[in-house]
């Protein structure tokens, strides 16, 4: 009986350290910059709008949806953030939701930056590409002027946070 109780406890532990390695080398390849993707998504007129439109400015992507109350909570911040540090930073919001319920969300909030549509799964799948890997949201990640990704912060994030990753960059 000893022996089948030791057997288990190093088994869960072996089971509890690999895990914990998994989670451990997930986050330490979140933190590495890596390249931007190049994406194309519509805006509320329908007009395409290429990840390439902001090359050498910091480019701040939020991945939301208009019935997501930490993204809807966040978007002040992020207006705020958009008029203060319009010359250097584009904040772009990427909505995983549909026309119609973004469209009605702009009327009423007049979002500063752009708002481009992509549908569920291609705006999860780019999501995913930049880290994301549990397909939570409001997922944010900030690329510097040369278009590598240098941070990623999945569920809301405050305006002081991301001072703290804009204002070097500046």
């Amino acid at each position: 009986m000893k022996t089948i109780q030791i057997i288990f406890i190093i088994a869960l532990l072996a089971l509890t350290a690999g895990i914990g390695v998994r989670i451990f080398n997930q986050w330490q390849a979140d933190q590495k910059p890596m390249p931007l993707p190049t994406f194309s998504f519509p805006d509320l007129n329908g007009t395409q709008h290429s990840s390439n439109e902001w090359k050498g400015k910091i480019l701040v992507l939020n991945f939301w949806a208009t019935w997501c109350p930490a993204c809807l909570k966040e978007i002040p911040a992020f207006m705020s953030l958009q008029t203060q540090y319009a010359e250097n930073v584009q904040f772009v919001g990427i909505a995983l939701d549909d026309l119609e319920a973004v469209k009605t969300f702009q009327q009423k909030n007049a979002v500063n930056y752009p708002l481009l549509i992509s549908g569920d799964w291609a705006g999860f799948n780019l999501a995913k590409q930049l880290g994301n890997s549990i397909s939570a949201i409001p997922y944010t990640v900030v690329a510097n002027r040369d278009g590598q990704v240098i941070y990623r912060h999945s569920g809301e994030l405050s305006a002081s946070e991301l001072q703290a990753v804009i204002s070097p960059l500046l």
